[in-house]
């Protein structure tokens, strides 16, 4: 099956962008602005110039995705991009990296969908409906219902694929503009007033605590994780229509439109709800954006912000799913994992065993954010791991010329060699303070039990990923004597 189809070029530009688009805004927006207060308590009312700061090293990494896509449009992103431009192995510890961080985070995002639809049941006063959502096993099914439906929706092709992406995306920026617009009409004292109205609360404002430059640093390093998504763009590079124009073009536009979006919707919660209510609530209880501002906002439009808040959260499901499958069907074309990984739907030109492997994986992220009882592990863990994949690829970008000039004469854009060091060293420095940031953090943090540190847990992921590799990589050696050769050549479509 799979040698008689192949992946299909059938995403134009705005399909591509949507992929992008789809992966970032979600979590991103609506939870971890927020509950940031309980993984970093001292924080306080600097969460938006974290924010800020946060989007720099996000910046360059991105701008590093979008000159090594122009030269490398084939479906598996960063595994490409590092195997060729790098090191096989070390391409392979990236994608890897980034794979299982995103599984995880997969799974993450489906378990903590319920809470936003919980507040659309307390909306409407179905309390029995909201309790029933908090139920453990209600919550874990529904959550693993969302991702095997997007796994299937994903096997069905790219057409039912964009055929959703595109209309949820564009609802998604729609609905998410009445919480900025908000921002106009609203302020503390209405917030102040609403609960003190509607639940008897009376909130005292908290005096603005002295900045900490570590916690404001370790804060950076979690927000990073809401900019992470753009990635997803390289993912389509074999399906992608036109992609060495596309995929750059969709990148940028990605992680910049997002950005300031990202930005002013933060501003706009922020200015309305006290920091010190949000710390406060964020130690005791799951809390979303549209969760908060509902006390405020008159009676239908809350309803809207936490249906536009669901909408981007279950769109971020299909379009990270295609993004971890896609890697997986690189490492197989490349003989790195299984053949069978390989195999494509001979009517819907998706590689069904990939998407079904990474539905098995994503699962196991539901499972882990329930028995974990705190969904950060997850994020944490993605967070190890998309820094460490996005440091690679601005490793990549300073070492391509030397290590493979046929691909870096490839470029298309932002060709000038001084322009691209700039951003290559640029990444390297601020990745490399966020990801020691964040590690030192996560280890000196007090949980339960070792494995509750994200950093261990990487570490054991990423030896895992070195045996395969090492092994795979044997049996490679003994069936072609030029593997380092064939590994400085695209793949084929």
């Amino acid at each position: 099956m799979g040698n008689k189809a192949k992946l299909s070029r059938q995403m134009g530009l705005f399909a591509v962008i949507a992929t992008g688009v789809s992966s970032m805004v979600g979590a991103s927006i609506n939870v971890v602005p927020f509950m940031i207060h309980r993984s970093v308590p001292s924080i306080g009312p600097n969460v938006l110039w974290a924010f800020t700061f946060a989007a720099v090293p996000a910046i360059f990494a991105g701008l590093s995705y979008a000159i090594l896509s122009s030269a490398m449009p084939r479906a598996g992103g960063s595994y490409l991009y590092a195997s060729r431009g790098l090191n096989p192995y070390l391409g392979f510890i990236a994608s890897f990296s980034q794979w299982f961080g995103l599984s995880i985070v997969i799974g993450v995002i489906a378990y903590i969908t319920i809470p936003f639809i919980r507040d659309v049941a307390i909306n409407y006063e179905f309390y029995w409906l909201s309790d029933l959502l908090e139920v453990g096993f209600v919550r874990v099914s529904l959550s693993l219902s969302f991702i095997w439906g997007f796994v299937y929706l994903n096997i069905k092709g790219i057409k039912s694929y964009t055929n959703l992406l595109i209309p949820m995306v564009i609802v998604i920026f729609c609905l998410g503009s009445i919480v900025i617009l908000s921002s106009f009409f609203f302020d503390a004292n209405d917030f102040l007033t609403a609960i003190s109205q509607k639940e008897g609360i009376t909130h005292v404002l908290t005096p603005e605590p002295r900045l900490e430059w570590y916690a404001f640093l370790s804060a950076s390093a979690i927000l990073f994780s809401s900019f992470i998504g753009f990635d997803a763009i390289a993912q389509t590079g074999s399906e992608a229509i036109n992609p060495c124009k596309n995929l750059p073009l969709a990148i940028l536009i990605a992680i910049l439109g997002v950005g300031l979006f990202y930005f002013l919707f933060t501003a706009s919660v922020y200015k309305i709800i006290p920091w010190s209510f949000v710390a406060e609530q964020a130690q005791n209880k799951d809390i979303t954006a549209p969760g908060l501002l509902s006390y405020v906002l008159p009676q239908g439009l809350d309803t809207l912000i936490i249906l536009g808040a669901t909408v981007a959260l279950i769109n971020d499901l299909p379009a990270m799913l295609l993004s971890v499958s896609r890697l997986m069907f690189a490492w197989a074309k490349d003989g790195v994992v299984s053949n069978k990984i390989t195999s494509i739907h001979p009517k819907n030109n998706t590689p069904f065993v990939a998407l079904i492997v990474a539905g098995v994986m994503s699962s196991i992220g539901v499972l882990g954010s329930y028995f974990a009882g705190d969904f950060f592990l997850g994020i944490d863990i993605m967070v190890t791991s998309m820094l460490v994949n996005f440091l690679l690829m601005c490793i990549t970008l300073l070492t391509i010329k030397k290590f493979n000039f046929e691909l870096f004469d490839e470029i298309k854009v932002m060709k000038k060699r001084s322009l691209q060091l700039f951003i290559g060293w640029g990444g390297v420095f601020f990745l490399t303070i966020f990801l020691i940031i964040h590690i030192y953090k996560d280890l000196t943090s007090k949980v339960d039990a070792w494995y509750f540190h994200s950093t261990y847990v990487w570490f054991i992921v990423m030896g895992v990923a070195s045996l395969i590799f090492l092994y795979q990589w044997e049996k490679l050696k003994l069936k072609d004597s030029n593997i380092n050769k064939r590994f400085k050549i695209l793949p084929s479509e």
